[in-house]
């Protein structure tokens, strides 16, 4: 779907109207292209007067990523991303040190920057005022978020103290183009489970060898995710309804995938998937619980049908299919369960109480599952916001450009924005990414 709005806004009759009229001005976002670099010039490190303990760990995993940095960045060059290791901070009167770091650099940063601060989980500090000071990185990101403009993005990841070899997978994620439409995001690594990582021998194919599989992978989001996990090595087990069968057959013969088709609703169907899964694959490495759908209408005007429809598809039939799989133990060693949670999940929306009871239930299955799993399997979620499909494009023009604009990016994002970062909990490094909700929305202004 077209965004007209930003399509106009490139001409130099928009941009003249934009400056003038004080208009959103969004910036054409920089995406990842196979085969590319995962960052096309230097990122700045930094790590505070004291230092932080982060360093070395740091500067060893741009190496093994190829991604060129500088210690101590001059203000007079160029970076593509900026990262500063604030696990050093243990007082509150510390925190002036990224003042004094950033504030030199901002001007340097190319367009589509990456920001990135490093920090201690504020429950897994020393003292109080180290908890204080490691809180208040939360605030400081996100508001960089909504400053850095010129389509950057900026995250804070609190990085477990046992958890510093485990950094390479999440770096490598957030300081690409990969993490286009993701921002003002917290991260933690090694909160939760394993403190370590898997290795990971081609950095820009982390999942051959692996097989994923994908429900909904017809079209829509959960095409762009079978093909961003194809691209990326895995054999890909495409999973929908059967009136979708043809696209979806026709996808995974492109892919050089497999397919099943069945309702994921149907009382069998989570014994039918684990049985295809341990017979034609032997197991399954990851598990993206895609397939969604929306009956929205407001709770005085819902009837049954159009709540237990939406409630069944997007948390019964996942919660029940992970289940399954982990009574038979048809995912392997550090496997990977993913959910699609949705931003309505987090902030609600009207006329959404079902969808948004739906998406919430899969938070919660993030939540229950994240300290039960074992032999390094992680269980992650995504929340999209606005993501340009054929579902959003049915939405009233003055809601669409309200859900378009009402971001630190002024857009919409894509579903290859989804599938990127659903990428990163499978790849096999992220055995210390564990129980985290990531919003994919262009760090929204409002309700999350």
């Amino acid at each position: 779907m077209s965004d007209r709005y930003q399509s106009l806004i490139h001409t130099p009759v928009g941009q003249l109207l934009a400056k003038n009229l004080g208009l959103p001005n969004p910036v054409r976002l920089d995406r990842y292209t196979e085969g590319e670099p995962l960052v096309a010039g230097t990122v700045g490190i930094g790590g505070g007067r004291a230092g932080g303990r982060l360093g070395k760990a740091l500067v060893a995993a741009l190496d093994d990523l190829g991604i060129a940095s500088v210690e101590e960045p001059p203000a007079d060059q160029k970076y593509k991303g900026l990262v500063f290791d604030a696990t050093g901070l243990t007082s509150s009167d510390q925190l002036v040190e990224l003042q004094e770091f950033f504030t030199p650099l901002l001007r340097s940063l190319q367009g589509c920057p990456r920001v990135v601060v490093l920090g201690t989980p504020p429950e897994s500090t020393n003292s109080a005022e180290e908890r204080v000071a490691q809180r208040a990185l939360e605030g400081f990101t996100r508001s960089l978020g909504k400053e850095v403009g010129r389509g950057g993005t900026v995250q804070l990841v609190y990085v477990a103290p046992a958890a510093d070899g485990a950094l390479a997978s999440t770096l490598g994620f957030l300081l690409s183009p990969k993490s286009a439409y993701v921002s003002g995001q917290v991260i933690r690594i090694g909160a939760t489970g394993e403190t370590g990582a898997a290795d990971v021998q081609d950095v820009l194919r982390p999942l051959v060898g692996k097989v994923a599989l994908v429900t909904g992978a017809s079209r829509g989001i959960g095409e762009q995710i079978a093909r961003v996990l194809h691209r990326d090595g895995a054999t890909v087990i495409g999973v929908d309804v059967p009136q979708a069968a043809s696209e979806l057959q026709t996808v995974m013969k492109e892919l050089g995938g497999d397919h099943l088709t069945l309702d994921i609703t149907a009382k069998d169907a989570p014994q039918r998937i684990a049985h295809h899964v341990k017979e034609k694959h032997g197991g399954v490495d990851v598990v993206v619980h895609n397939a969604g759908i929306t009956r929205d209408k407001k709770l005085a005007n819902m009837d049954e049908d159009r709540w237990s429809s939406v409630l069944d598809v997007n948390v019964v039939a996942p919660e029940r299919i992970t289940r399954e799989l982990l009574d038979q133990k048809a995912i392997n060693d550090n496997g990977r369960i993913v959910g699609v949670a949705s931003i309505a999940g987090i902030a609600g929306n009207v006329g959404q109480t079902n969808y948004a009871a739906s998406k919430a239930g899969v938070i919660g299955l993030v939540d229950s599952l994240a300290d039960e799993l074992k032999h390094g399997t992680t269980i992650n979620a995504v929340a999209p916001g606005f993501i340009e499909t054929k579902m959003t494009a049915a939405v009233p023009l003055a809601t669409r450009e309200v859900g378009r604009r009402l971001n630190a990016m002024s857009q919409g994002g894509l579903p290859v924005d989804v599938a990127e970062t659903i990428a990163w909990y499978a790849n096999p490094g992220s055995t210390a990414v564990n129980g985290n909700v990531v919003r994919v929305c262009g760090q929204m202004m409002l309700g999350a």
